[in-house]
């Protein structure tokens, strides 16, 4: 099986539930491929992961409107391996320029993975 990659990172507004860290290392490295970054000891007391920005909010509740978009490759590849590993995948309306889907993280996080068209 190939590994899909995203390829650059568009734009990230997310936040995540206190102690489900494993759960967000689960789906932003092993699955989209995103490397996780050590936070520095005095920032990883407060919890939270970090792949771009990120952390806990202790009164969290999900992203629904603002979200995460990626530059993908493969984006219908990538659709079927979240969809295999048992996350939403949900087609949107067209974007000129873009095949596009969104997907939920783990904590109910809306993301868009976006894959230019030639």
């Amino acid at each position: 099986m190939q590994t899909v990659r995203v390829v650059q990172l568009d734009h990230v507004q997310l936040a995540m539930p206190a102690g489900r860290e494993a759960e967000a290392v689960a789906f932003y490295e092993a699955l989209l491929g995103i490397p996780h970054v050590p936070k520095p000891p005095h920032l990883a007391a407060r919890g939270g992961c970090w792949f771009e920005r990120g952390g806990v909010d202790k009164d969290f509740r999900p992203a629904t409107k603002a979200h995460a978009a990626f530059i993908v490759e493969d984006v219908r590849g990538l659709a079927a391996a979240v969809a295999a590993a048992g996350h939403a995948v949900v087609d949107d309306e067209p974007l000129e320029g873009y095949d596009r889907i969104y997907v939920k993280d783990p904590f109910g996080n809306r993301i868009e993975l976006m894959e230019p068209r030639s």
